[in-house]
């Protein structure tokens, strides 16, 4: 056995540990400056905006996002901020200092209310905490290049408590690989990473499966609402990649511009207590069937749309929660619509996090991770996964027939 190997078999450990300790530590932070900022002390993000006053709900956003933009003006001033996916994709040194701080302000706007992904952050941290403790090991560049990539799957899988989904997103997308060492590496940190943030996160899943009997005629039902979730897909990438400024803001103005937008997500959230944080409020709420078809319809426009407008001045963070939060919002209109109009009485759960899975295998063009994720997040019963599968791969196809039919010159 070389030396090679045994560094490389225990730089997989280390990695796993250390991405566990770095989902502990973003999810502790998270729930500290939510309860902070909504004053509450157990529950969700969604009990806290709900028993908090008009004043904290509006104001509290507006200030978290003021903090987060005046912590990005004094960094970009300094130095750019790579994005992790660019920064492993291209082998280049990890700016440990620079994304580790970022990574906090991430944190921070997501606490305080602000419609992005809580995922950015322990993504960031890991790598960089994997790449520390593994900078003096003889690792070729490929070597290095899978073990970040597996890092921030981890750091993934950690905090929403998703071993598979992890390893899936640092195979699947950060490295676009089948390869067995890819798999098996990212397997084994994600798995680790769970374990060892478990006492934090309590192996909690972001949506609570309600004991609804289902009919696997949702199958079908997944197929038939995949052409809603490649409109809302397309929108929703239409929309963000649009908000994305180019190059980063990193001029004073970003300060009132970020806390504007959080003074937006506040005053919505007086009337929509859902829309507050990265969007397991709109799934736990779609899921349980709360929704009202009125207030399913705000929330699909209004998600997006404050999310792109974080992204417009400046702000970063996660899409992978907007996205599903979205995709399940256009799923509860779907099903609401037609319970209304053919008196039919389909239950919204199966339905809504079909459409979300199917909105994020557009958004990710990753329709095996984006069943799976989804499926682990709610853990429902495990033929479930055949609906967000069907839903999702439906979904990528639809979307792989229109490109093609783009490059032919024929209408879309």
């Amino acid at each position: 056995m070389t030396r090679r190997t045994v560094e490389y078999g225990c730089a997989v450990i280390v990695i796993g540990l250390l991405a566990g300790v770095a989902g502990a530590a973003t999810t502790l932070l998270l729930h500290w400056i939510e309860h902070l900022v909504y004053d509450y002390s157990y529950g969700t993000l969604l009990t806290g905006v709900g028993h908090s006053s008009p004043v904290r709900r509006a104001l509290g956003p507006m200030f978290g996002g003021a903090l987060a933009g005046a912590g990005w003006w004094w960094l970009r001033r300094r130095a750019d901020v790579p994005t992790l996916a660019t920064t492993i994709r291209t082998r280049a040194p990890i700016p440990r200092w620079r994304l580790s701080i970022d990574a906090g302000l991430q944190v921070l706007l997501v606490g305080s209310g602000a419609s992005l992904g809580r995922e950015g952050a322990p993504r960031q941290l890991a790598a960089t905490l994997g790449d520390l403790g593994t900078s003096r090991w003889a690792l070729t560049p490929s070597d290095r290049e899978i073990l970040l990539a597996c890092a921030a799957g981890a750091g993934l899988g950690a905090v929403y408590s998703v071993p598979l989904g992890g390893a899936l997103y640092a195979a699947r997308i950060v490295l676009g690989s089948w390869q067995p060492k890819a798999i098996g590496t990212a397997l084994i940190t994600s798995s680790l990473a769970v374990a060892v943030s478990a006492p934090v996160t309590h192996l909690e899943h972001s949506v609570v499966w309600p004991n609804a009997s289902l009919s696997y005629l949702f199958v079908f039902f997944g197929c038939a609402v995949a052409p809603v979730a490649v409109a809302v897909g397309f929108a929703f990438d239409k929309v963000t990649a649009w908000a994305r400024p180019v190059p980063q803001r990193r001029s004073w103005p970003l300060i009132p511009a970020i806390a504007i937008a959080g003074l937006a997500t506040g005053i919505c959230s007086i009337w929509w207590p859902e829309l507050p944080g990265n969007g397991r409020s709109i799934l736990t709420v779609s899921v349980n069937a709360s929704l009202t078809l009125g207030g399913a319809v705000v929330i699909l426009f209004l998600k997006p749309l404050l999310t792109a407008l974080y992204l417009r001045t400046g702000a970063v963070g996660g899409l992978i929660t907007p996205a599903l939060a979205t995709g399940a919002a256009a799923g509860s209109v779907a099903v609401l619509t037609l319970n209304r109009l053919a008196g039919t009485g389909f239950d919204v759960a199966a339905p809504a996090l079909a459409c979300a899975a199917g909105v994020l295998a557009i958004t990710l063009r990753a329709p095996a991770f984006a069943a799976l994720f989804v499926w682990e997040l709610a853990r429902p019963p495990m033929w479930l996964i055949a609906v967000f599968a069907a839903a999702s791969f439906t979904a990528h196809g639809i979307r792989l027939l229109r490109e093609r039919n783009l490059a032919r010159g024929a209408p879309p």
